[in-house]
């Protein structure tokens, strides 16, 4: 069974993914540095991905599901663990000379979410895209 989502249907699905994504990141960074980085990078996405993608002769419903999938990944890695990866931002920030070293626990959740969520991109390329 084929959901055959329309263009329109994953542009209001990417323009959703980014509010969430916006809102999610915006909690998770400790400092406004931080914050104004990962707010802004959506919208990077938006201004050179799909024109880029359009000369390439991607299409446009499967950059935008890449595009959705790419934005939810990154909350569902730092999400559950904010609080730790926003003290390490705020003390790399404070200790620019010094490398902070990542929590272990939030490098596995990382890394093992990381795997999860494209592993389940690809798994539902063909039922979504």
């Amino acid at each position: 069974m084929h959901a055959h989502l329309t263009t329109d249907d994953w542009g209001l699905i990417a323009a959703a993914v980014t509010v969430v994504y916006m809102v999610a990141m915006y909690w998770c960074m400790p400092t406004p540095k931080a914050k104004q980085r990962m707010v802004i990078a959506p919208l990077a996405g938006w201004v050179f991905l799909l024109p880029n993608a359009m000369i390439k002769g991607y299409s446009v419903p499967h950059t935008l599901y890449f595009y959705s999938f790419a934005l939810m990944m990154f909350i569902v890695m730092l999400a559950p663990v904010a609080k730790r990866v926003a003290a390490d931002i705020a003390e790399q920030e404070e200790k620019p000379w010094d490398k902070v070293p990542l929590n272990t626990f939030s490098l596995y959740w990382i890394a093992g979410s990381a795997t999860v969520c494209t592993v389940g991109m690809v798994y539902l390329w063909p039922f979504l895209a």
